[in-house]
């Protein structure tokens, strides 16, 4: 091709790509000549890469020509891999081509390969769906790079290892079995079928060349078959070629290295060996009209052509930077580099460049990024100043609320109707089960205290059913049963039966292996009935909006294609769903801003804003890692002819080089990603590296952008935590205590603020395993019954006896996680300690009293205290003194500590055993304790341990009784605080209020404000 004929052009980079197209053919459509005749702007042909760019171009007419009306030129896409509309102009095209078979739809091809591992390899459905994802993506890139895959069955020579072998033996799902499915069911692959379309139109063009304009413009070509296609366009009497940023200051002895298989990397390798393939040289190609850049832009694109120079002509630097010093101050105005301190900072710095663009009219700015992490940090920062941003990334469907909703539906009945999947999927804004809305979910709360709050029910609706009459009982016994409670209880039976009925599709579905048809469309259907409310239909609330519209074209297309998987294990569907649905994204059509944009790499080729920033430029994020073929080793590849991995890395650096070329750019990259390290992207470094060079002491830093953000989140004046002082009014200060709570008080006074004062009560925690609190219970249950019944002597066989109650008064809780494998083992060996420990004390004892309860009146106070308490046994000696023991299935106290009062339990119901608090409740006359035992039953390798305080004159009782009326009189004084955790020995241990009392804040702070 010679020089003379004008058919490629390129624009350089940093050029407004898109604009310049459009203003040159609008100023000229017979392009100064180079097109016979005189072609009107609707005679042209203009092939892109992607839809987007199409929707870009016309745009960019329509600026152009200052918003008069016109006939566009007709704009079609080149056929990337995501692009659909492949035929370009269908006149004059063989029979062959219009009349190729359908392409299979993506999720049913992916059901149909994963059917294929799961019955030729006896894969899990899940990960043979997983596989079959990666079989497709490998099999399209064969596919769109030409390559016979009947030849992997002679890849593996001898000295490779032989696993490589047990891969090819895979593989052959795809040269052997695959081909003749697709043939049976009369489809072919998307990828062939565009090269098949694309080199017919080439074919049709070669033979009945167009005589109006064509021109193909921003496509590297690295898909053979529209390299293929360009050759024919740039060989057209009216056609051009209009490459995307081609070097043209690079020496040619270094661009003919670029050409080796080795500098695939390089961000020039695609577009050297598309002129290749071209027959053409860099000097058959020409600037497009207007296209010349301005003279900064041209110095930055010349710095960047040095820095990104292949390696093995790096020598050069020095020659070539000591004649580009004086261009380097031309070259830096308007670049600037930003380095972050974290990931949190970058985003606040992008968001903040975003944000000051929008005050200067008219003018735009685009991030630039392939990490989504970052570009949904931006675009949430972007949201403090009511800005919804552009984003061609998208959101996750998953996260989207209708893909939510069925994805909590699924684990609900997954888990049987475990407490937190329950509560998730009932307190989703769409679950209404045929009620309001809000009168649902005040029901669903009601439920979550009455019954779920604590251990675990028993499975399924049928065990909250069973929780609802135990907790009805319960209160019974205690005295507990109110109007309210009644009300909630019928209330929550009366919601348990309506979710049961419209759960009853997929828990019918769920109960065997079932046609993947069958358990979606049961899954939709409960969906459907859990998000209906009194007046509106379940399917109007779940599928609408966008984000609904989007769900709903996703179920279709699964539901379309489940009959190529066949049967599936239900309990495998939660996996195979979220697998499906993964990589699935929405994109909102409108309400986004129009001045600012977020792209990926992908989607910002050919397109232009006034600030561009790159953002993420950290190593293995941009460029990301070249990674391992999963499939085939590089001399596989090599031997397919396929490019090996770091032609990603190739294409990704012409990105940058792009980006950084723009009049303004900021590059951008944070210097830790999650607490980690970063290393720079070669890019900056490269870059850096040659400012040095230059003479530049140092990169046009710019860390005001990060520290400016970080100021906005900057309280206006710093206040301390402080530890909260609550001081109420004497009226309203307790006159009650309960033993355990008085050592609440002496080591963390502010909860009982909270509890008695505020009256706040601790809710237990949701799906709770049976808790060393509920395990103690039940522990103690078992020897108060046995102690109950034996009071006196031991009957024989103790401890069967013991065994045997302690069955009665574990059979409640046996259904539930960890009690029958862990607990009851415990407790056997539990019961053999104590009844040795029995057998050794009896001799001593007159009489045992189980749970004894009693209650003293502390006087000497401004206002009476009763004191209560509830022994966990209590020893009547044949000496006449007491013996209280304390069961404890946890830690003991230290014998200091009781002594010194910081455990006051036992020496307080000392204290009133021998004031006779004891004689009315449990008809234990008055007498002192000798005695305090803690009896350790853990049931572990060391099954009981008894830890013995002697007291034999009382001593400790009284002088413990008498510092507690000295600290009530203390708290009568309404100036004493109820303060949060004032004795410093226990801060490791976590209170149930410390949340309230914001300990954290002023522990670590030091605002104790003492």
């Amino acid at each position: 091709m010679s020089a003379d004929s004008r058919a490629l052009f390129t624009m350089p980079p940093g050029s407004p790509f898109l604009e310049r197209l459009a203003a040159a053919l609008l100023a000229d459509p017979a392009l100064g000549g180079r097109f016979a005749g005189a072609p009107e702007l609707a005679d042209i042909t203009i092939l892109l890469p992607t839809r987007r760019a199409v929707r870009a171009l016309g745009e960019a007419f329509l600026r152009a020509s200052g918003g008069a009306a016109l006939i566009l030129p007709t704009i079609r896409t080149l056929g990337d891999v995501d692009e659909d509309d492949l035929i370009l102009d269908p006149k004059g095209m063989g029979a062959d081509a219009l009349g190729l078979p359908p392409a299979m739809p993506a999720l049913e091809r992916q059901l149909r390969l994963a059917r294929m591992i799961v019955e030729g390899r006896g894969e899990d459905e899940a990960r043979a769906l997983a596989l079959a994802a990666d079989l497709g993506r490998f099999l399209d890139m064969g596919l769109t790079e030409g390559v016979d895959l009947g030849a992997l069955a002679n890849l593996v020579p001898d000295e490779f290892a032989d696993h490589w072998q047990v891969t090819l033996e895979f593989l052959k799902l795809l040269t052997a079995a695959w081909p003749d499915e697709m043939e049976r069911l009369g489809f072919m692959e998307q990828a062939e079928r565009r090269n098949r379309l694309i080199r017919a139109q080439a074919d049709l063009w070669r033979a009945h060349p167009p005589q109006a304009p064509v021109i193909a413009a921003g496509s590297t070509g690295s898909i053979p078959a529209t390299a293929d296609l360009l050759k024919v366009v740039a060989s057209l009497p009216s056609g051009a070629v209009v490459l995307p940023g081609l070097d043209l200051d690079l020496d040619e002895e270094s661009w003919a290295v670029i050409g080796e298989p080795g500098t695939a990397s390089h961000p020039q390798y695609g577009m050297s060996k598309l002129l290749r393939h071209l027959e053409a040289t860099r000097a058959d190609v020409a600037f497009w009209p207007g296209a010349e850049t301005a003279q900064k832009t041209a110095a930055r694109g010349r710095i960047l052509s040095e820095a990104m120079r292949p390696a093995e002509t790096t020598e050069r630097w020095r020659a070539r930077l000591a004649g580009m010093k004086k261009q380097a101050r031309e070259a830096l105005d308007g670049l600037t580099l930003i380095e972050a301190a974290s990931e949190r900072d970058e985003a606040g710095a992008i968001a903040l460049l975003m944000r000051e663009v929008l005050e200067t009219p008219a003018k735009t700015a685009a991030l630039v990024t392939p990490d989504r992490k970052l570009a949904r940090r931006v675009a949430m920062e972007l949201r403090r100043w009511k800005i919804e941003v552009d984003d061609s990334g998208g959101e996750p469907l998953a996260r989207t609320p209708p893909m939510a909703f069925l994805r909590l539906v699924m684990t609900m009945i997954a888990e049987d109707f475990a407490p937190v999947a329950l509560l998730a999927c009932l307190k989703h804004p769409l679950a209404s089960a045929g009620e309001e809305s809000a009168r649902f979910r005040a029901r669903v709360r009601a439920m979550e205290r009455l019954i779920l709050r604590g251990p675990r029910p028993a499975p399924g609706i049928e065990g909250m059913r069973m929780a609802c009459m135990a907790e009805r009982q319960a209160r019974e016994e205690s005295g507990r049963i109110s109007a309210a409670f009644d009300r909630d209880l019928a209330e929550t039976i009366n919601m348990l039966d309506r979710v049961e009925h419209d759960a009853l599709p997929m828990l019918e579905a769920w109960r065997a292996d079932a046609p993947l048809e069958a358990l979606v469309g049961a899954h939709i259907e409960t969906a459907e009935r859990l998000a209906a409310t009194a007046t509106e239909a379940g399917a109007d609330r779940l599928w609408a909006r966008e984000e609904g519209e989007a769900a709903a074209t996703f179920i279709r297309e699964l539901i379309d294609a489940a009959p190529a998987f066949g049967t599936l294990d239900a309990k495998s569907y939660p996996r195979f769903f979220d697998q499906l649905a993964e990589g699935r994204v929405l994109r909102p059509r409108w309400g986004r801003h129009p001045r600012l944009f977020i792209w990926g790499p992908l989607e910002a080729r050919l397109q232009h804003a006034d600030r561009i920033i790159l953002g993420g430029l950290n190593e293995g994020t941009w460029p990301a890692e070249a990674g391992i073929d999963p499939w085939l080793n590089r001399p596989m590849r090599a031997a397919l002819g396929i490019d090996p991995p770091e032609r990603r890395i190739g294409l990704a650096a012409h990105d940058f080089v792009e980006g950084a070329s723009a009049a303004e750019a900021v590059l951008t990259r944070a210097a830790k990603v999650e607490g980690a390290p970063t290393v720079a992207s070669r890019w900056w470094l490269r870059l850096a590296s040659v400012l040095t060079g230059l003479g530049e002491e140092k990169a046009p830093l710019a860390p005001h952008w990060a520290h400016w953000a970080h100021d906005l989140d900057r309280p206006a004046a710093k206040i301390d935590p402080v530890r909260p002082r609550p001081r109420p009014p004497l009226a309203a200060r307790p006159t009650q205590f309960s033993v355990t709570e008085i050592e609440t008080l002496i080591r963390d006074p502010y909860a009982i603020y909270a509890k008695k004062i505020l009256k706040l009560r601790v809710l237990d925690p949701l799906d709770a395993d049976i808790a060393a609190a509920e395990r103690g219970t039940i522990v103690h249950k078992a020897l108060e019954k046995f102690v109950s019944a034996f009071p006196e002597a031991l009957p024989d066989h103790a401890r069967a006896k013991l065994i045997e109650i302690g069955e009665e008064v574990f059979q409640s809780a046996m259904e539930r996680p960890g009690v029958a494998a862990f607990w009851w083992p415990r407790f056997q060996r539990i019961a053999r300690w104590m009844v040795e420990y029995e057998r050794e004390h009896r001799g001593e004892i007159a009489r045992s009293y189980p749970e004894a309860a009693g209650e003293i009146e502390i006087k000497g106070l401004a206002r009476p205290v009763r004191l209560t308490g509830k022994a966990d046994r209590i020893d009547r000696m044949k000496d006449g003194t007491l013996s209280i023991a304390d069961y404890k299935t946890g830690s003991v106290p230290s014998k200091k500590q009781v002594e010194s009062g910081l455990a006051p339990q036992l020496p307080l119901e000392a204290a009133m055993a021998a004031r006779g608090g004891f004689q009315e409740k449990a008809g234990l006359p008055e007498a002192r304790a000798s005695r305090l035992v803690y009896l350790r039953l853990t049931g572990g390798e060391t099954a009981g341990e008894e830890r013995v305080i002697p007291d034999p004159g009382g001593d400790l009782a009284e002088d413990i009784y008498a510092r507690l009326v000295d600290l009530l009189k203390q708290y009568e004084d309404e100036v004493t605080p109820y303060l949060s955790r004032p004795r410093p020995m226990f801060t490791s241990r976590f209170g149930d209020y410390d949340h309230l009392a914001r300990v954290k804040e002023w522990s670590a702070s030091g605002g104790e404000g003492e």
